[in-house]
């Protein structure tokens, strides 16, 4: 995989309380990635960017919401964002990565 592709394949990190929750109990980090991402293009982007070991990758495709607007209905993209499971002992801050 060339370096473009790592750079393309994450978005960046998804934060909410269920991503909080998860990173806490099972050491996992969830990113939002693209579309067309694959599970060993995640991991490979994720080991290289983050100098971290990846165990496991799952990938969830979300439904965007349909939102009824002024102009009538309306819909939200389809996006889709990867569970990355670290080995023990290691972490990805996101507050120092520059």
């Amino acid at each position: 995989m060339n370096q473009e592709r790592i750079f393309k394949v994450l978005l960046g990190p998804h934060v909410t309380e269920k991503t909080a929750i998860v990173g806490d109990s099972s050491n996992q980090v969830v990113f939002k990635v693209t579309s067309d991402a694959a599970k060993p293009e995640v991991k490979a982007a994720v080991e290289q960017l983050f100098n971290v070991k990846v165990t496991d990758v799952r990938i969830a495709n979300v439904k965007g919401k349909t939102k009824r607007a002024k102009h009538g209905m309306g819909k939200r993209s389809d996006w889709k964002k990867a569970y990355i499971r670290l080995e023990q002992g290691q972490e990805i801050d996101f507050a120092s990565v520059e």
